[in-house]
């Protein structure tokens, strides 16, 4: 059966249900249908600032093009603690119509772990990516009409400014021309970003309040003027409005899990291209409501756990209390091309790199039907070897019950004292910043600029912003920026090809190797195989 199959086969609870089980009043959410809600902004400020749970973070390996079944193993975890007695909510992020209709599917799990209704939540959910995208492109066309009348912001339209944003995988937009012909507004160089990768999904997810949201979108810097000084959206009096779309998307979002739990999925950054983290405020509202919140950060550890437990953690005041680190035989022994000892290489450096910050870590080998147990047998023994505890699970197959081994782990984990900390200071610089992150969390050596990237790095440090954190964009395939350096590489030097400021976000965006923030589709992408029959009844999502 597929992921689609089995969702479609599972009996759903009534919202109200799930949202009274959890302890929720009628009065802190907002039903939209019979299966989703959002939470009331009275809700979402009693919840954030009443911590009462452990933070478990969910990560992983490199992996490959399949994925190692992080979200799964979230899911899965949360229900293999309600099978202990615990309870525990899934913090995730909202899936994106891109890699949807592109090359990865859907991202509600799989197989008797997932969050439901799996159709709606894959498609346009409660509509926080299109608010998303709306106020994104509002700003745009804010700024062209500014410059249709006057600029009177003298805006050098020259240099690099805000793009536009769509979500959709669409390599035709990377690059455009704007304003042609009369009437039209001045022509100049543009171009598009894919929702996830837009400094609004980063904004949405790092804010804490309405408040902060408003001001957060007031920060941003759409380009500079002819002095080469910084423009901001608020000095264009466009926060106010982009925040209106925003009022509702701020809002975490309440589903339920295969097994009927309470699970939050909020906002949607690429762990690649942006931070990879689901909302602050959907981590915050998971924490006052459980025992135990479980969220997952995108692609491997060296992506959206760097970010998570950089850039993430710093805001939330506090690091999780426990690290699950998901692997596959399958991963391993691509990483070692057809050598399972050869690919712990990969999986080793990883473990390095999460030993780092303090919490403990456990090791999550996620079944695979194809799998072979002595291969299971042999891994958890290397584990052992190196001093890391490893634990099989089977959440695809087996829902909770696959995952109370896991879950057991995870509840002793948590109930170790342990001290968090980030992996560098506030006050380093943004080059000493990259450099420790490839050192210590790639296994590389250097890091190279281009001239472009040192040209922004000037700029942005005589303007005030040199000592941001840095969001590294890079392949997930590779520790390195070359999809093609697998396993665990060495020596190698990190080729940085442009900073972007991401002032509202808070973060300097780090652009390395050949990574685009606008994907685009393959000869054959999914959208091929998806359909719907004439009772609506969909087909074709993974």
């Amino acid at each position: 059966m597929t992921n689609l199959d089995i969702a479609q086969s599972a009996v759903l609870r009534e919202i109200t249900e799930i949202a009274n089980e959890a302890g929720l009043a009628y009065k802190d959410y907002e039903p939209l249908g019979h299966y989703k809600a959002k939470l009331t902004q009275d809700a979402v400020a009693r919840l954030s600032a009443d911590r009462k749970g452990k933070l478990v973070l969910v990560t992983a390996i490199s992996p490959t093009p399949a994925g190692e079944g992080k979200s799964t193993t979230t899911i899965g975890l949360a229900q293999g603690l309600h099978k202990l007695g615990k309870m525990a909510v899934p913090a995730i992020r909202e899936p994106a119509l891109g890699p949807i209709f592109g090359i990865k599917g859907g991202a509600c799990g799989g197989g008797y772990s997932q969050v439901l209704p799996m159709e709606d939540i894959n498609l346009f959910f409660t509509g926080d990516f299109p608010a998303i995208t709306a106020a994104h492109n509002l700003l745009s066309a804010i700024i062209d009409a500014h410059l249709q009348f006057g600029n009177e912001l003298d805006i050098d339209t020259r240099g690099e400014m805000w793009p536009r944003t769509m979500d959709m995988n669409d390599r035709a937009l990377r690059q455009i021309v704007t304003g042609l012909y009369s009437g039209n507004g001045q022509v100049r160089e543009d171009g598009f970003v894919i929702t996830p990768a837009s400094e609004i999904m980063a904004i949405l997810c790092l804010s804490t309040s309405l408040a902060d949201l408003k001001v957060r979108l007031g920060s941003i810097v759409i380009g500079r003027n002819m002095l080469r000084e910084p423009v901001f959206a608020r000095d264009l009096k466009a926060h106010g409005a982009m925040a209106a779309l925003l009022v509702s998307a701020i809002r975490p979002n309440l589903v339920q899990t295969m097994e009927g739990g309470p699970a939050f999925v909020h906002g949607g950054p690429f762990g690649n291209i942006a931070h990879g983290c689901s909302s602050i405020l959907g981590t915050q509202c998971a924490l006052g409501l459980s025992e135990y919140t479980i969220t997952e950060a995108g692609f491997g550890a060296d992506l959206g756990a760097e970010k998570f437990l950089n850039i993430v953690c710093p805001r939330l005041g506090y690091g999780p209390d426990a690290i699950v680190l998901v692997a596959t035989i399958r991963a391993l022994q691509h990483h070692g091309k057809g050598d399972l000892a050869v690919g712990m290489g990969n999986l080793r450096q990883h473990i390095r790199h999460l030993q780092s910050y303090g919490p403990p870590v456990v090791v999550a080998i996620n079944r695979r039907a194809e799998d072979a147990q002595e291969d299971h047998d042999r891994l958890i023994q290397l584990c052992a070897d190196m001093g890391m505890k490893a634990v099989s699970c089977d959440p695809w197959g087996g829902g909770g019950a696959g995952c109370t081994d896991l879950a057991e782990s995870v509840v002793e984990l948590c109930a170790t004292p342990s001290e968090f900390h980030s992996l560098y200071r506030t006050e380093d610089s943004a080059e000493d910043k990259l450099l420790t992150i490839v050192r210590r969390v790639y296994g590389g050596a250097d890091v190279k600029l281009s001239e472009k990237a040192r040209k922004s790095l000037d700029w942005l440090r005589k303007n005030g912003f040199g000592n941001l954190p840095v969001c590294v964009a890079k392949t997930q395939y590779s520790l390195s920026d070359d999809p093609m350096l697998i396993n665990a590489p060495e020596h190698f030097t990190l080729n940085v090809r442009e900073i972007r400021l991401s002032a509202g976000a808070g973060f300097l965006v780090a652009v390395c190797g050949e990574i685009m923030l606008m994907p685009g589709l393959g000869k054959n992408p999914t959208a091929f195989v998806i359909d719907v029959d004439d009772k609506g009844k969909i087909s074709g999502l993974f």
